[in-house]
């Protein structure tokens, strides 16, 4: 370890990094910011690379857009005793940040954040503590911060709500993103002739070269080679159905997952359609969500693999 590390780890340590008994399994504090004192983490998710949307500006609408990183992002919910207000916590997450260096981008409170600011923050796919109240525009805090470095910026965001009224307790939400670069080179696009293989032998192929954003159901552009092989063997095979089979991990509710894939697929087959010519009525799009994976999803690399698109012969 560095001494530039071992410094930046002691000027951020509010309290002790020890596991408490009532955190989630599997969880801990991140190694750049430790919990506010008497802290209990409620929700937890690290992902060694990942999309994170931070708000940058008061949010208006359910639509108002926030900035886009990427990179190694940990998502954790905190809740706090009652005791403690909201300002106490608030200034002492400020100190800690300012403590490591990092430069405030975006501060607000209360209704200065926007009409839809806790909403969109509630629903936007992150990990939030089980008691995570919907609405919060009147007690709520926030702060983004970032620290440049060699390696690239990374970013802290701080989501801080009183719900003292109703639940005797405080929640914070807190999201930091670090520069990490992808690992390339896991998935390599399959052709026709590999997917016909698999057919025959298998009766389905898995293809991991299907992309799209965090919880969306737009194929991305970089699909293309996947789809232009998928689009060979079909036209090449004219007799060929094919069910078209969307899988995700088991992360978050399963309704929503198997909606979730569902719309994946349905995009693929109209992808194929409309872009490859190749005729709807020979491909059924369906959702299986996280019912068949293929690796654990005890961890990233396991996830990854049952995040996929399969072709099933009919």
């Amino acid at each position: 370890m560095s001494r530039t590390t071992l410094l930046l780890g002691l000027l951020f340590a509010t309290t002790t990094f020890a596991t408490h008994a009532e955190d989630v399994t599997g969880s801990k504090d991140h190694p750049l910011l430790s919990r506010f004192t008497g802290a209990e983490i409620k929700s937890y998710k690290q992902s060694d690379y990942d999309e994170a949307e931070l708000p940058n500006a008061p949010i208006a609408a359910k639509d108002s857009k926030m900035m886009t990183i990427e990179g190694r992002v940990t998502r954790i919910g905190y809740r706090i005793d009652g005791s403690h207000s909201l300002l106490e916590i608030s200034r002492n997450y400020e100190q800690a940040l300012a403590a490591g260096k990092f430069q405030t981008v975006y501060s607000c409170k209360g209704q200065a954040c926007g009409a839809e600011f806790s909403n969109v923050i509630v629903i936007s796919g992150r990990v939030m503590p089980v008691a995570f109240p919907s609405s919060f525009n009147d007690k709520q805090r926030a702060v983004l911060a970032k620290r440049s470095g060699p390696d690239g910026d990374t970013w802290a965001f701080i989501y801080l709500m009183d719900d003292t009224d109703s639940n005797k307790a405080n929640y914070v939400y807190e999201e930091i993103v670090e520069p990490k670069p992808m690992a390339t080179g896991q998935v390599k696009v399959l052709d026709a002739k590999s997917m016909q293989n698999a057919l025959n032998s298998d009766g389905k192929v898995a293809l991991y070269g299907i992309y799209f954003d965090t919880d969306k159901a737009e194929v991305k552009p970089e699909s293309k080679p996947e789809l232009t092989e998928m689009a060979k063997l079909l036209n090449d095979n004219p007799k060929l159905k094919v069910y078209i089979v969307g899988h995700t991990d088991n992360q978050g509710q399963f309704p929503h997952n198997l909606d979730l894939a569902q719309h994946r697929a349905d995009a693929v087959a109209k992808a194929l359609a409309a872009d490859y010519k190749v005729p709807a009525a020979r491909m059924a799009a369906k959702s299986v969500a996280s019912l068949t994976p293929v690796a654990s999803n005890a961890d990233d690399a396991g996830r990854a693999k049952n995040r996929r698109v399969e072709l099933v012969v009919q």
